[in-house]
């Protein structure tokens, strides 16, 4: 029995079909999903019905992302975002044209009931981009900063090394949780494309969206998959700039 975290699948079915059999998951294994499975490759609609139908296997928990949330708006409100549009969006409104009135709302139903973080009997912290509340995510004022914020992973790359937990310099975000495990800021910004620890902050968004992989981890041992660049299993798409 394994609990394993994926990264933003960003709509790449290919790849997230490559990293569930490379990590051989079983239904005995737990599966945490951060976010962000929508928006940037053709296969959005299909991501969706994957993960339905992969809750009804596995005990699955399925964080929101903000894409999920711009697409939530579109699918529910018919609330159309220009920067959305173009960061992505463009990719899921083509594929939606193929997709019937009852599977949208399947689809909404599913994007309503993502959860905003998930917090495990080990204090292990789940959140799609981050929170900024000093005391942790029960006392976030603005919910919307759990699928927004990158200050806490910009916190985690500027930390001084030399600074300890028990510093009085030390951010107090970085104290509260034994691991906090994240996407939305992808670390192919820093030149990797695989996880990146950073203090006790985990980021497991490997470039997706764009020509990275998508990453499975096993939260106890570590060890990771990964599929193959995105941009090599959609070679007829644009995807993300």
């Amino acid at each position: 029995m394994r609990t394993l975290v994926i990264g933003d699948i960003h709509g790449g079915l290919r790849a997230l079909h490559q990293i569930i059999e490379r990590a051989h998951v079983t239904p005995q294994d737990t599966l945490i999903f951060l976010g962000d499975y929508v928006d940037g490759w053709s296969q959005s609609p299909q991501v969706l019905d994957y993960l339905i139908a992969l809750k009804t296997t596995n005990n699955c928990v399925f964080i929101r992302g903000n894409h999920d949330e711009l697409l939530l708006h579109w699918l529910k409100d018919s609330k159309d975002n220009l920067m959305w549009y173009k960061h992505g969006g463009e990719a899921t409104v083509t594929a939606y044209e193929k997709v019937n009135a009852t599977t949208k709302q399947l689809h909404i139903e599913f994007l309503l009931a993502l959860d905003d973080y998930y917090l495990d009997e080990k204090n292990r912290l789940f959140v799609h981009a981050g929170f900024t509340n000093m005391n942790g995510v029960k006392y976030e004022f603005f919910p919307k900063l759990f699928y927004w914020d990158r200050t806490l992973w910009e916190t985690a790359l500027s930390l001084d090394r030399a600074i300890k937990p028990n510093d009085l310099l030390y951010p107090k975000r970085l104290t509260l949780y034994d691991e906090v495990y994240i996407g939305h800021t992808p670390v192919t910004r820093i030149g990797k494309t695989e996880p990146v620890q950073m203090a006790c902050v985990w980021n497991v968004d490997t470039g997706a969206a764009f020509k990275g992989p998508l990453t499975i981890m096993d939260i106890d041992t570590k060890e990771f998959w990964q599929s193959e660049p995105l941009n090599h299993l959609y070679f007829d798409e644009k995807g993300r700039n």
